[in-house]
C-alpha cells in the first residue's frame, strides 16, 4: 500500500541507542513485515489525556514531511 514501518523512539534519561541497534533488536522480536525500516528519535511522543499514543498525529506529521 506504499506504507513502510517507522519506529518513533523516546529514550530514557542517560540512555543511548542507534538506529541500527533498534532495528537489530526488532529482528529478534518481530516478523519481517512488522520490522521498522526507519527509526526516529524524539524527545516526547504525542499522547492523549488517557496516555495512548496519538498515531494519527504522527502519521499526519510524516505526510506533511513527504508533501514538502
Amino acid at each position: 500500500r506504499g506504507e513502510t514501518v517507522k519506529a518513533f523512539v523516546t529514550l530514557k534519561a542517560g540512555e543511548q541507542a542507534t538506529e541500527e541497534e533498534i532495528i537489530e533488536f526488532c529482528k529478534d522480536k518481530l516478523a519481517p513485515y512488522k520490522r521498522p525500516k526507519a527509526v526516529e528519535f524524539r524527545e516526547e511522543i504525542p499522547k492523549s489525556a488517557v496516555g495512548k499514543v496519538l498515531r494519527k498525529d504522527l502519521r499526519a506529521e510524516e505526510e506533511a514531511k513527504q508533501d514538502k
